[in-house]
């Protein structure tokens, strides 16, 4: 664990996850918070629900590139302040939109959504060496983790105490409190040798789009969208196995053994003394996933989906360490928001993929659709990573994706625009 300690006792390392942690389990349950708005609330069906979650989501994953080119030009702390700004006004007047209205609004939220993730993951890129991003990413994926499994379960818990609309406004406030935090902090997202390169380079400092968004980078954004297609699938088929055995009130308890073994599994490989290729992890994520079908209840399906859960972290992880690799400093908040968009692209389609899935088989085509959606993004990974043509900027074998050992980076020595 001594590479955790290192990673934490970064100045201002602790305090930037802390307070991410906030906005982004906020974010999390921001989609449970307006669907119970619009069943409970609003008295509508589920159907109309997804459409509003449908349209936030639609929101987040074209914002993320966006905001991401603007955070390269303008720096956090605006962008942070403006969406702040935006989500006030958005969860303030939930209440008294009507349901055509709160479509747009719904949109125009994702599309302004704090970027809490995206910027601790810049913050990350600049503030740890090569030899601590390994582990301080590993947190990051863990922290994503927690978001996922605190944020919407406390929504579901309120939500039966409180009215709708209360509900709502405790998450806007969350988001906000968040976002104003990290706003605050103000981390910085170049390294001290980035910025003076940066600095001397002047207007010619941001590399044209194909310089860096070449086969290496595509080859990782979809072995991002790859790796939320199949989590996403999961999260359906465990429910439709659950229903199947007449047991759909387990779903929560199966779904913490999953958390809980992704969180276990992303401290364990933090630790590892080397990193593992992404598009193995990747792989041997689907391939675990398959025979989870064979559960047919909920204690044996808990057994079944520890493997999942063990190397899901791990995936994002090295997923996320890839990305902030590949990508020069001067564009790093735009690769983010591209990751961002490509792994909210795979949750969306994920769950349709496997529904039809399940609607055409059984629920354990559920678990074998989703581990062969990994399993295709992982060979199509590795396969556009061995056609890297040998001019890229960042080889493929300094970013986890061949396993080679990490460089030094040029806070201290020389790191490539990484």
């Amino acid at each position: 664990m001594t590479g955790y300690r290192q990673v934490l006792a970064v100045p201002g390392m602790a305090s930037l996850l802390g307070v991410s942690l906030l906005a982004r389990a906020a974010i999390a349950a921001a989609v449970m918070a307006l669907t119970m708005h619009v069943v409970l609330g609003l008295d509508m069906s589920y159907a109309a629900a997804g459409g509003v979650a449908a349209a936030l989501t639609a929101g987040l994953a074209l914002g993320g590139p966006l905001l991401g080119r603007v955070i390269d030009w303008r720096g956090p702390r605006t962008v942070l302040l403006a969406t702040v700004v935006a989500q006030v006004v958005f969860w303030l007047s939930i209440p008294i939109l009507p349901y055509g209205i709160l479509l747009g609004a719904a949109l125009a939220a994702g599309l302004l959504m704090v970027p809490a993730q995206s910027v601790t993951r810049q913050a990350i890129a600049a503030m740890t060496t090569a030899g601590q991003r390994r582990p301080a990413f590993a947190l990051e994926a863990v922290q994503g983790e927690l978001s996922y499994m605190v944020g919407p379960a406390v929504v579901i818990l309120c939500a039966a105490k409180m009215s709708p609309g209360v509900v709502a406004w405790g998450v806007g406030v969350a988001i906000v409190v968040g976002g104003a935090g990290i706003a605050l902090l103000n981390p910085p997202l170049r390294a001290e040798a980035e910025a003076e390169v940066e600095a001397d380079a002047g207007a010619a400092g941001r590399p044209p789009r194909r310089e860096w968004l070449g086969v290496g980078m595509i080859a990782v954004l979809t072995m991002a969208f790859g790796t939320t297609t199949l989590l996403s699938g999961v999260d359906l088929a465990i429910v439709a196995t659950l229903e199947e055995a007449g047991q759909v009130s387990w779903a929560a308890v199966v779904v913490a053994v999953f958390g809980v073994a992704s969180v276990a599994g992303g401290l364990m490989y933090g630790a590892l003394p080397r990193p593992l290729p992404t598009w193995l992890l990747l792989g041997l994520l689907g391939l675990v996933t398959i025979p989870a079908g064979l559960a047919h209840d909920w204690p044996w399906l808990c057994v079944a989906v520890v493997g999942t859960g063990l190397l899901t972290a791990p995936t994002l992880s090295a997923v996320a360490d890839a990305v902030s690799r590949l990508a020069p400093a001067s564009v790093r908040g735009e690769a983010t928001g591209l990751q961002s968009s490509a792994q909210s692209a795979g949750l969306a389609l994920g769950s349709t993929i496997v529904g039809v899935a399940i609607d055409a088989s059984v629920p354990a085509g559920g678990f074998a659709a989703a581990g062969l959606a990994g399993l295709a993004a992982a060979l199509t990974g590795r396969l556009l990573s061995r056609r890297s043509p040998a001019r890229t900027r960042f080889p493929l074998s300094e970013l986890g994706l061949a396993g080679a050992p990490d460089r030094e980076p040029c806070g201290a020595d020389a790191r490539p625009g990484a």
